[in-house]
This record gives C-alpha cells, structure tokens and sequence, in this order.
C-alpha cells in the first residue's frame, strides 16, 4: 500500500508574467471551454528544488557545463589550459560503457543533474590522472583514461532534492530516479487572458528642449487566482532515501513549506508579485492522490464586491466535501487546512493557525516521528 500527501492551494497574484512562452507572452491553457492563466509545473518545480535544497544544504546543479566546470576548476588549480579541457572531456568520454557525448563547445549534449560536490570530486579524479591524461593529449582516439566506475558512481549520486524531484538520463544506465514529487500545471480558478503593457524609459540626459523616451516597447502580463496542487508519494520517497525515516520527514516538510511560500521569479524587478497562498489544504491520502482540479472546470464567477478569491476558496471547499462524500471519507487519516480568512468551511478538515502547524500535523499523520528521533 502507497501513502500520498496531497497539497491543494488557492493564490492570488496581482499584476506579473511568472512563466513566459516562446513569444514572451504568459502561458495559457483552455479549461472547460475558457481561457486560463497558466504557469508549467517545470517552473514552479524549479523553485520548490532550489528552495529544498537550500532548506537542506545540498545543493545539486542541472546542466551540461559538467566538463566545462572541470576544466576551468584544474585551470584554477594551475593546470595548462590544453590538458584541463582534455580532461574535462575526459569526465564524459569515461562516463560508462557508452561515451557521454560533447558538443563542439565543450558541454555535453544532455542535461545532467548532480551534487554541485561532484565537480570537486571529478576534479580530483583528473588530478590523481593527470599522468594518463598527459600521455593521452594529442591523440586522434585516446578512448576512457579515468576509471568509468569511479566517474559513474559521482555521476549518479543523488541529493534529497534527486531523491525528491527525480533525474531522467537514459545515457547512463541506472542514473534514473523516479521522484516521488508529482507537480501540476497552476491555472487561473476563472477565465483570463493576458494584457498588454505599453511602456517608455526616459532617457535621463535629454536636453529640456528635447521630448519623447530613450526606449518604448510593449511586453504581456497577467493577473489572477491560481488553483496549485503537487502530491508526494511518501512510500516512494522513503525508498529513495534508502529507508531513513528522519530524513523523510525533513524532506517532505520542507516540501510542504516551500510549495506554499515559493514563487517564480520570472519578472520579478518589475511586477514583485510576492503573494502567498489565501488558503492551503493538505491530505493523507493511502489509497491515491485525488487533485481538486475539477472544482475550476466550470470558470469562478466574481463575488459581489468583483474578487475571484472567496469563491475560489469556496469552490475548492464544496469540491473537496463532494470528492469526500463520494469516497466515503474512507482511505484519508488526515486532512486539514490554513487560510488567510475566518471562513469556516466544511469538507477540508480542522481549520489550523498557520501554516507550519498545519505542515507539522500533515507529516505527523504520514510519517509518525519515531521515540528514536524524539
């Protein structure tokens, strides 16, 4: 038997493009016949991870600069500049049985996602190389010169974030992770469409006599109450971090904390649109996850006084007291919520003060702390 936690949330953001298409334009998406707001779950994701691993201090790095970052790391340390990039070529040429491969800038061709202190280890590989590497520079096909165990195994290692987040590389067998994090698409609870900006920069030393700006040019936004939801597959994460319990419990609270108070940070100089969710709901969950998406499928229409939040709320509230009516409130030891309001609402279990109280109960249900870790 699989556990889940689910997170639901509800959040207002004023004015801002957090997550761009090809054009510039804020992302959409047609739900229930209208158009929506939306931001992918790559860019949300995104800042989740860099906010867990700062939570945990295990800082991991997405790119393809592995070689690069080798070379410009043995240059620092005096190496000729000729042998540091042979041997940054070297970290993917001896990455397993079949060859990572190099574009002509020196990156490798796909992403690769890894402790950051992989770099220093690589490093130090070459350095305990150096003598083969030398005798290797120069040659048309020198092959694999450091030990593809050793560059494998700091390849594949995995953070919490890995463990959380999952790595997708086919190019080098057992690399894989299957993360136990599943993170929706965020939309608009109503319909809307992104707004044009028409805008100037003045230029500062104009003579008096002198009108008109330095620069104008138009750019989009968007405005909006966003349905958010992400699940965690608690049994999964437990296998991923090897069976440790303490761990586990860290990592999905930090989770919980960074999904309700993260925000991307496309446009953020000129919109600074720091919301935070109006309401939170969390749920134990041992049969499957169960997103409250549904509840948006016909568009919010406004409240009286013109706000898409309260019916939001309320929308998602009678939604969940439906989805609990047709479950029989079975297969969920827990749920609860915190919210911006002193709305009572039916359906999504215990009201709570804040945030991390609600956070701490959510974990506790899942994953009990032990007496060992009292």
């Amino acid at each position: 038997m699989s556990l889940f936690v689910d997170f639901s949330a509800i959040q207002s953001v004023p004015a801002a493009n957090l997550n761009r298409d090809d054009l510039g334009s804020p992302k959409t998406v047609t739900y229930g016949g209208a158009s929506r707001i939306r931001v992918s779950s790559q860019s949300w994701k995104r800042v989740i991870r860099h906010g867990v691993e700062q939570d945990l201090g295990e800082t991991a790095a997405r790119t393809r600069l592995v070689p690069i970052k080798v070379k410009q790391a043995l240059v620092g340390a005096g190496w000729p500049a000729d042998l540091a990039e042979f041997a940054g070529a070297q970290v993917a040429a001896s990455a397993g049985k079949k060859p990572l491969k190099t574009e002509k800038a020196g990156h490798t061709s796909v992403l690769l996602f890894l402790p950051e202190s992989g770099i220093e280890e690589l490093t130090a590989v070459c350095g305990e190389h150096r003598e083969a590497l030398e005798k290797g520079l120069g040659k048309k096909d020198p092959g694999a010169l450091l030990p593809t165990a050793r560059i494998e195994e700091i390849l594949k290692r995995r953070t919490a974030s890995i463990s959380l987040l999952g790595r997708m590389l086919a190019e080098l067998p057992g690399a894989n992770v299957d993360g136990a994090a599943q993170v929706a698409h965020a939309f608009t609870t109503h319909a809307s469409e992104p707004q044009r900006d028409y805008f100037t920069a003045v230029d500062d030393w104009l003579d008096a006599a002198d009108t008109g700006s330095g620069h104008l040019d138009t750019a989009e936004f968007s405005a909006g109450v966003f349905y958010r939801f992400a699940t965690i597959n608690v049994t999964d994460l437990l296998t991923n971090l090897d069976g440790d319990h303490k761990a586990s419990r860290t990592v999905l609270a930090s989770f919980a904390d960074q999904f309700l108070m993260s925000l991307p940070q496309a446009k953020k100089n000129s919109t600074a649109p720091h919301t935070l969710p109006d309401l939170a709901y969390l749920a134990v969950r041992t049969q499957r996850p169960i997103s409250l998406a549904a509840a948006f499928e016909t568009p919010v229409p406004a409240d009286r006084a013109g706000g898409y939040s309260r019916p939001s709320r309320q929308a998602l509230a009678t939604h969940a007291q439906a989805i609990n009516r047709l479950t029989g409130n079975r297969n969920r030891p827990f749920h609860g919520h915190a919210g911006i309001s002193t709305e009572s609402f039916d359906g999504i279990g215990a009201a709570h003060d804040s945030f991390p109280d609600l956070i701490d109960a959510a974990v506790d249900a899942a994953l009990p702390e032990s007496k060992d870790e009292r």
